[in-house]
């Protein structure tokens, strides 16, 4: 390929592939992550949770395990009011007024038993017939997230070991 062919390639390539980069940050960069694991809610936007505080200032978590760290870590620092996404449909809806699931098989967000949230009755109900689970009050889900959290941690902990010491093998490459 003649010199100025390559040039006039790289120069009417690198421009599309720089805004490519930049509309791809920006997408991320608008997305909202958990303020203790730090997945995005873009992601698990069906388990995510809001609290809102009395002084105006806004803390949002991925999950039930994620919100419940911080209720532990911040007992003095009372939330007005709790939201959290109903399972089907991502919309977030009040905590204590939510049709919530403990357990089943789908997979918890952070957590071995997973904890999920409804607007109406009818879609929790819906969740336990093709999932299992059972029937829960916020109160009741918040204590079995807390109830949870040792175990919890150490499957964290072992999940974390095994991505890291496969990420060492394959960079160790062939002996």
């Amino acid at each position: 390929m003649h010199p100025d062919m390559i040039r006039k390639t790289i120069s009417g390539t690198v421009p599309v592939v720089i805004v490519f980069l930049l509309l791809q940050g920006a997408a991320f960069a608008g997305d909202v992550s958990c303020k203790y694991c730090g997945m995005r809610k873009s992601l698990y936007g069906h388990s995510w949770m809001v609290f809102h505080y009395h002084e105006g200032s806004v803390d949002e978590f991925c999950s039930l395990h994620c919100a419940a760290i911080e209720m532990a870590l911040h007992t003095g620092k009372t939330p007005l009011s709790i939201l959290v996404a109903d399972y089907y449909t991502e919309e977030l809806i009040d905590a204590d007024k939510a049709y919530w699931v403990v357990g089943g098989d789908r997979p918890g967000v952070m957590t071995s038993q997973a904890k999920w949230a409804f607007r109406e009755q009818p879609g929790a109900e819906r969740f336990m017939v093709e999932h299992g689970g059972k029937a829960a009050t916020f109160d009741t889900a918040l204590k079995s997230a807390l109830d949870d959290m040792y175990r919890d941690i150490l499957m964290i902990q072992k999940r974390r070991d095994r991505a890291r010491q496969k990420e060492m093998e394959s960079n160790a490459g062939p002996p």
